[in-house]
């Protein structure tokens, strides 16, 4: 292919063409159908931590985005674009990372997640200086990704006494799911800005957004599905899911997960994924539960940048 140039990102305007190369080659990506999420997250806020890169008509080859509420490092690009694409995106990524240090989006350490079995990544990403975290004793860590066919039996689960499941109420809940996610996952990652997006993205269905609500009215679980028109076959995405602390062994994470499932496959979806780090022992269970099957393995590597 020609000569790469790099460009501004323009915000909301670049974002179909930086999920339509996603669509691509959807194998090379753990986060297809749940895409429209990670392009919500506020760190698009900064636009000096997203690059892309055009031919010269202007056709998008590559973009990455410096995921701050992950700390990881996104990216996509072309399949038929030059192999030294890939090392340009990683050199680009290593010298913003250490500009955005001291700052609001800084983090001493960044991730990249690459699929097991992906040499001719994993061989820039180790001449990078990036190294992976499948073994390195106590603190270890890798992802697995997930897969159930749709037409599996979903289970049916008893709500504990009083609780229901439904959509998210709109604009309106949006701060109430923001504390949830945030006592769920222990960050204050999430913000109102970000969740509020989500609900303006184009693939973005409000029946796959679910909740499930205590007797006092209190938000206790979330699971939130994505659908993808765009793949063959359809798919569908679990991200994220989570319960309450002082709601878990309540069985609310199998009830309202299979009611996301149920849900998917109402739409026609055939496939259905989800992302997980395979230190998580209780979710793994959760998932392995509902029929989903390990399809690959994911190695974190890591770089480490100095301190933010």
């Amino acid at each position: 292919m020609s000569k790469t140039i790099r460009r501004a990102f323009s915000g909301e305007a670049d974002m179909p063409a930086m999920a339509a190369l996603v669509h691509r080659r959807p194998a090379d990506n753990p986060h297809v159908a749940d895409l429209p999420w990670r392009l919500s997250s506020w760190a698009l806020d900064y636009p000096d931590n997203v690059g892309l890169w055009v031919d010269a008509s202007g056709q998008l080859l590559a973009w990455t985005v410096l995921q701050t509420p992950f700390w990881t490092i996104d990216y996509a690009f072309h399949p038929d674009a030059d192999k030294g694409l890939h090392r340009q995106i990683l050199t680009w990524a290593d010298d913003r990372a250490r500009r955005t240090l001291g700052t609001a989006s800084g983090h001493p350490s960044w991730y990249v997640n690459v699929f097991a079995g992906e040499t001719d990544r994993i061989r820039d990403l180790e001449q990078a200086g990036f190294a992976s975290q499948a073994n390195i004793g106590e603190d270890s860590w890798s992802k697995v990704l997930m897969r159930r066919p749709a037409e599996t039996p979903v289970a049916d689960y008893a709500l504990p006494a009083g609780v229901t499941i439904r959509p998210l109420a709109g604009e309106g809940e949006v701060s109430a799911y923001v504390d949830l996610q945030r006592a769920v996952f222990e960050t204050e990652n999430m913000t109102v800005g970000w969740r509020s997006r989500t609900l303006c993205q184009p693939q973005y269905i409000a029946d796959l957004d679910l909740v499930a609500v205590a007797p006092d009215g209190s938000l206790v679980a979330f699971c939130i599905c994505w659908l993808d028109k765009d793949t063959d076959p359809i798919s569908g995405q679990v991200e994220p899911l989570g319960v309450h602390p002082n709601w878990r062994k309540s069985g609310l994470g199998r009830a309202i997960l299979s009611e996301g499932l149920r849900r998917l496959r109402l739409l026609g979806v055939s496939q259905i994924s989800v992302e997980t780090d395979n230190f998580r022992g209780a979710a793994l269970d959760l998932y392995e539960s509902a029929g989903f099957r390990v399809v690959r393995d994911i190695l974190v590597y890591r770089k480490d940048h100095g301190d933010a």
